[in-house]
């Protein structure tokens, strides 16, 4: 099935598409900030601290995520900054690597990258929610219901049941709102991204003028009880920056609204390098204050690190950093829900996807099939697994596609060298190569220890998933999708 780009230019366009350039430079590094700030930076310190037993070696790894993180944004910044159609990433994958690379790219995000960051944000609402007012769940029997899944592990829907049941509701409600228009969920963006980071703010000031047990000494006393060397620090090291890269999670999903971006070619470069400066140094921030409230080896016991944080400031100060991940965590996820849609509507522009998801509806001007398609999808995933198992699988198939994108720099710029360029990555070509060259190591390290942990759980006769295989498996099964059009499209006289 071959392209033509003259066409796809033109039904990529927001007259054409239906979709109107609505959002200015703010609101899209809004829309960077909140989609990237989530839940994280709150619901990781804590797996994080019990994995490295060293608070030093914990801010370590924040920073060295932070930076992977933004070498990655950094050579992504030059993608979007010539390639501006609403779809993003997708568009970017048919250009480097031609439709099928662009396909499985598009199908992983609804797959798994994207629904199952919708899926695990609204997760975290729902768990939070549970600190405020307790949630009624199933038990006995029912609770540990499970399905067996051949080569991939456990799956139990009905765990967590009532976490599992709103945490849909939001999905269904962030499907509503961002329905309605995308100016409409631009607000909503903007409100709750603002909210958040003073909310965050608050606790980092708490942390350094309301003091209760704080002390410099514990950002750099060890674990009297977590000790690793050798592989095992290596492999703690690999996993504790799974958790951080989920943190990080979701800077490039702005380009996915190109086409509702007012001077995309500006404004998506300019914002995803802001977003991503500011939320590198919030999260230092955050796990500065944390390490200098909590010993290393309280933090490492505590599922909600911010929370017990607060708590030590005012009794009751657990139920206001709730309102905050709350906060947070709605944020991000209305943020993935208005941007990712646009992919799907993008591939069935392109003829690879039911036609109906590339319909735009003719009053809000919106994908409309595309965000309820993707809300469904969204709400099968929460019942699919916990939040762990959630963001482990996303993180492993989006990282393996954040390789091919990095990489993909060096592809355009050798297939279209005189493209206009309004921006270049600093450091070329050693950025981007560092950053395929991490990213390489990270996922074979992320198989090492799945494959690991998996072994440990059944031999200790408990439920287990191979989380990359999950992911690996979801995203395969897109390809007989793919050949399935190719034929329709190769068969039909309209095809091109």
């Amino acid at each position: 099935m071959s392209h033509d780009f003259s066409r796809q230019a033109t039904t990529g366009t927001p007259a054409a598409a239906g979709l109107l350039p609505a959002l200015g430079l703010f609101t899209t590094t809004m829309l960077v900030v909140g989609g990237v700030i989530g839940s994280g930076i709150f619901r990781k310190p804590g797996v994080m601290a019990e994995q490295l037993g060293s608070p030093t070696l914990l801010l370590g790894v924040w920073v060295l995520a932070g930076v992977i993180t933004l070498f990655g944004a950094l050579t992504n910044a030059e993608i979007s900054s010539f390639i501006t159609e609403t779809g993003g990433q997708y568009v970017f994958y048919e250009r480097m690597y031609g439709p099928f690379v662009a396909f499985m790219y598009g199908w992983a995000v609804f797959a798994v990258i994207q629904t199952g960051s919708i899926a695990a944000l609204a997760y975290v609402f729902a768990e939070y929610f549970g600190k405020l007012l307790p949630l009624p769940e199933l038990t006995g029997a029912a609770a540990n219901f499970s399905l067996h899944l051949p080569f991939i592990g456990d799956i139990a829907p009905l765990k967590e049941l009532g976490v599992k049941c709103l945490a849909a509701s939001v999905i269904v409600a962030l499907t509503a709102i961002n329905y309605l228009g995308v100016r409409f969920g631009g607000a909503v963006q903007n409100l709750f991204t603002v909210a958040k980071l003073a909310g965050m703010l608050a606790l980092v000031l708490a942390a350094v003028f309301v003091p209760s047990g704080a002390s410099p000494a514990h950002l750099t006393t060890p674990s009297a009880v977590i000790h690793k060397d050798g592989l095992a620090l290596v492999l703690a090291i690999a996993a504790a920056l799974q958790g951080a890269f989920w943190a990080y999670d979701g800077w490039s999903k702005i380009t996915y609204i190109a086409g509702e971006v007012k001077e995309p070619q500006r404004n998506i470069p300019r914002a995803t390098v802001l977003g991503m400066f500011l939320v590198t140094a919030i999260y230092l921030l955050m796990n500065l204050a944390y390490a200098y409230v909590l010993p290393v080896d309280v933090m490492a016991k505590s599922k909600l690190v911010a929370a017990d944080v607060a708590e030590k400031f005012f009794h009751g100060g657990g139920a206001w950093i709730a309102v905050v991940v709350m906060t947070s965590t709605f944020s991000a996820c209305n943020a993935t829900v208005l941007a990712s849609a646009r992919i799907y509507f993008a591939m069935a522009r392109r003829n690879v996807f039911p036609a109906m998801l590339g319909r735009v509806h003719p009053r809000f001007h919106t994908p409309a099939a595309s965000l309820v398609v993707q809300g469904a999808w969204s709400v099968v995933l929460v019942f699919s697994g916990t939040f762990d198992t959630l963001t482990d699988t996303l993180i492993f198939v989006s990282w393996i596609f954040y390789a091919a994108g990095a990489y993909g720099v060096f592809v355009l710029r050798r297939k279209e060298p005189d493209a206009p360029r309004p921006y270049r990555v600093p450091g070329y070509p050693v950025v981007p190569a560092v950053f395929v060259l991490f990213a390489t190591v990270f996922l074979a390290m992320t198989i090492y220890n799945d494959l690991t942990g998996y072994r440990a759980a059944v031999a200790a006769g408990k439920p287990a998933l191979i989380n990359c295989a999950l992911g690996a498996a979801l995203v395969l099964l897109g390809a007989p999708i793919y050949f399935f059009y190719k034929r329709k499209n190769d068969g039909s006289p309209d095809a091109t």
